[in-house]
């Protein structure tokens, strides 16, 4: 699991992006890899999914709002 903060979250959209605490590029991630209610602002830890053509947040879980 890895640490960030949400940058940006649209829940009507249903997605939004993560700032990884240990830098990098932020990460897509989809309402479908979320596990709590997330606002941005929060502190999650997340996992990476990697495709073929893109890398993304999943099992994002609140740590702190």
């Amino acid at each position: 699991m890895r640490l960030g903060t949400v940058k940006y979250y649209n829940s009507e959209k249903g997605f939004g992006f993560i700032t990884p605490s240990n830098g990098g590029n932020d990460l897509f991630f989809s309402a479908q890899g979320l596990i709590d209610k997330i606002e941005t602002k929060n502190i999650v830890l997340f996992d990476i999914n990697v495709s073929n053509s893109s890398v993304e947040a999943v099992k994002v879980t609140v740590l702190k709002s």
